[in-house]
């Protein structure tokens, strides 16, 4: 815990006890009292805790913060604090089109101007669904008030026909039985809606849980928040206790600098591993590495993180789901075995004044088929593959959900292990895939491989989920449920697929994807670690050349701030990050707005 010579400032009394400024002061506290509260409350020292309330109508999975959000106020109040909740832009993966990614840098930047801009000593971050949790912890980093992460949780387990509906993971097989025809499509609608059948955020190993795991694994939740289901009494209790601790943090001036050091990055990376988390969680850290200054590259992923084993027996990389995965010890169980491994940094600091190691060394798994221990894993090497070559500069492959079919038909050659070649075959877009992948013409056999470009943060915009395509519905009929697939987008982490995701740079600003064509052979190299386009260098260079005469292609903007990140939005490798906001960093403590009158 940072220790301090004096009890800090509060920064409210800059808008609320500022005798140096009388007539500011007057402004500010009429305003503030019109609705019920007192002079007293606003003046004697209470730390003012904003609730960055991500919870509407539009974001079903947060939804239920509204009502945590009373929970929240109560432990602030019974701490010595005062609640001011707000809104934070609405981020909700399975609403929003084009794509939910391309809100997580608008989101952000509009919590920088509140926690900046309003009299807040301290903020309790309210995150669930995918984006909103990066969004507000990139914004905490930049600001860098006390912060608290409450995750809103998962739903509880979906059920169909007696097995397991995991949310997300259940509509990939879904779409591969309707395509083959043994499933009609009510059937398909009522199996997928049977996946979510409670408040919550998906209760697979997709990339809200990872996020809000990561949180926790960063040190920035109080410990056990991330895997408690959203229904569970434990929720609400947790949320009374991050008010409290918000008011305390408040006091401790104990900062998000304070904790997001190199170590804890380093711990989400391994805990991401163990658990088997998402493609999308390397895109969300290192860009909340960047807004605070860690220096994070993508290949530390796999430098850290590769040779640590999948310890969560969880959908889609495994069986359970939500409510068993809390059941026997949530994150604390996995980060407890990856400290007896050797493999945490236990010194790290965490939110609740304590350091990591101390937080988890007691707690052991209580089923060890749900949470393996760390000599017994589901799968040893777990981590990312970051590949390069003539394709692009870096991509990820996601090793815990390799299945034994696809090891069988492509990594297993004898002369070969571990490496593929394959005919390419390309889309420029999901629209294109959808319009052409049943096309005979284009020849997909078991041995292609499906391209999707044009699906980057530029080309999109905002980068989509739309890698993982699943074979014509001739191959699935043959029993053939998945192709190598590559590209500039990204893909949803409830997604069982192995795919090759993330490249970067994307097509259209002149990554390699942009000179691959259908018919090309391409050989993918996990062993080297390296992807590349099988032709002669000449003909490459030609291809270039023609690129960079013909110049980028993509849809039109939509709407003004497509086009404006459009201007300034750097590559998923690097975070996806507003490349002219890095800059700004520990803003809270280098300058005081001005006032407004």
């Amino acid at each position: 815990m940072p220790s301090n010579a004096s009890k800090p400032r509060l920064r409210s009394k800059l808008w609320f006890d500022n005798p140096d400024n009388p007539g500011m002061t007057a402004l500010y506290l009429e305003r503030y009292l019109n609705y019920g509260l007192t002079r007293e409350e606003l003046t004697c020292g209470k730390p003012i805790i904003g609730i960055a309330q991500s919870g509407s109508d539009l974001s079903p999975c947060n939804r239920h913060h509204l009502e945590l959000a009373k929970r929240v106020r109560e432990g602030i109040h019974d701490a010595g604090g005062l609640a001011f909740e707000f809104p934070t832009h609405p981020i909700q993966e399975t609403g929003k089109r084009p794509t939910a990614a391309l809100d997580r840098n608008l989101s952000y930047l509009s919590l920088v101007e509140v926690l900046f801009g309003y009299p807040l000593d301290g903020v309790v971050l309210t995150t669930g669904c995918d984006k909103t949790t990066p969004a507000a912890i990139m914004a905490a980093a930049t600001v860098n008030l006390p912060a608290i992460v409450l995750s809103g949780g998962p739903m509880l387990n979906g059920w169909w026909k007696g097995e397991r509906a995991g949310s997300g993971t259940v509509v990939w097989w879904a779409r591969q039985e309707h395509a083959a025809g043994r499933m009609s499509y009510k059937e398909f609608i009522e199996l997928v809606a049977s996946s979510a059948p409670s408040i919550g955020h998906c209760n697979t190993m997709g990339t809200a849980s990872t996020m809000n795991a990561l949180a926790e694994a960063l040190g920035l939740s109080l410990p056990g928040c991330a895997a408690i289901p959203a229904p569970y009494r434990e929720r609400a209790q947790i949320a009374y206790e991050t008010g409290r601790r918000a008011v305390e943090i408040v006091r401790e001036d104990l900062k998000p600098s304070d904790i997001l050091t190199r170590a804890a990055f380093e711990n989400a990376i391994v805990a991401c591993s163990a658990i088997g988390g998402s493609t999308n969680a390397p895109i969300h850290i290192n860009a909340i590495a960047r807004h605070i200054g860690v220096e994070l590259a993508i290949k530390d992923w796999e430098t850290v993180g590769y040779d640590v084993p999948l310890l969560v027996n969880m959908q889609p990389a495994g069986h359970y789901l939500g409510e068993e995965y809390y059941r026997a010890g949530g994150l604390p169980a996995v980060l407890h075995e990856l400290l007896g491994a050797g493999r945490l940094h236990a010194e790290a600091l965490t939110i609740n004044g304590g350091r990591m190691g101390d937080n988890v060394r007691h707690s052991e798994t209580q089923n060890e088929d749900v949470i393996r221990r760390y000599g017994s894993p589901l799968k040893q090497h777990a981590g990312f593959k970051v590949l390069s070559g003539n394709l692009f500069d870096s991509a990820i492959m996601k090793t815990s959900v390799i299945s034994q079919e696809f090891h069988e038909r492509y990594l297993s050659t004898p002369h070969d292990p571990n490496a593929f070649e394959g005919r390419a075959v390309v889309f420029d877009g999901p629209e294109d895939y959808h319009r052409r992948i049943d096309d005979p013409s284009l020849q997909i056999d078991e041995h292609s491989m499906l391209f999707m470009r044009g699906a980057g943060p530029i080309g999109y915009p905002g980068s989509a989920e739309v890698v993982n395509m699943q074979p014509p519905a001739a191959l699935i009929k043959q029993g053939i449920t998945s192709l190598p697939c590559i590209g500039d987008g990204r893909q949803s982490g409830t997604s069982a697929s192995p795919s090759i995701l993330n490249a970067s740079p994307e097509a259209v600003v002149g990554g390699g994807l942009a000179l691959l064509r259908t018919g090309d052979r391409v050989r993918i190299d996990l062993n080297k670690g390296t992807a590349n386009i099988l032709i002669p260098d000449a003909e490459l260079a030609g291809r270039r050349e023609e690129f960079t005469r013909n110049g980028e292609k993509y849809p039109a903007s939509q709407t003004p701030w497509q086009e404006i990140q459009r201007a300034m939005v750097d590559q998923l490798a690097d975070g996806m990050v507003l490349r002219p906001a890095v800059k700004y960093q520990r803003v809270a403590q280098k300058s005081i707005p001005r006032d407004n009158h």
